[in-house]
């Protein structure tokens, strides 16, 4: 009688489980975008902040002040967001000779501007019903 008790406990603790690792909603709140200049870009990032990390992405034209970004369904776990204004519209971030952003960007977490962050320092833990995460952008070089 023991076996079956321990195998129907066993298959509750999956279903609890399971029910516990829904997908959940990421509200991303962008602010200090340039108004009317070019769009913001903001990706999800998954495991690390390369691009093959962050393939969860959204842009919208800049309006200045705040700006919000909805993504449906992310699956629980850590996650980071990377964001940028695109101001010339090629479509990537634009960068120096020495690869300092010339666009403003940001990302999650509390994170300086010195260099990419480590994945661990801009994640957050995603778990139902959802996060609210806020990022800043900023320019890291004057305007020229």
């Amino acid at each position: 009688m023991r076996a079956p008790l321990r195998a129907a406990s066993f298959v509750v603790g999956l279903v609890a489980l399971a029910g516990s690792a829904q997908a959940a909603n990421v509200e991303v709140v962008i602010e200090g975008a340039e108004p009317g200049a070019g769009a913001v870009y903001v990706t999800l990032c998954q495991n690390n902040l390369t691009e093959t990390g962050c393939r969860l992405g959204q842009d919208a034209p800049a309006r200045g002040g705040s700006q919000r970004f909805l993504f449906r369904d992310v699956p629980p776990g850590a996650w980071a967001v990377a964001a940028y204004q695109d101001l010339d519209g090629d479509g990537r971030l634009g960068r120096t000779p020495l690869g300092l952003p010339l666009e403003p960007y940001g990302f999650s977490g509390a994170v300086g501007r010195r260099a990419r962050p480590e994945f661990r320092e801009a994640g957050f833990l995603l778990a139902e019903p959802g996060a609210t995460v806020r990022v800043r952008l900023a320019r890291a070089l004057p305007r020229r």
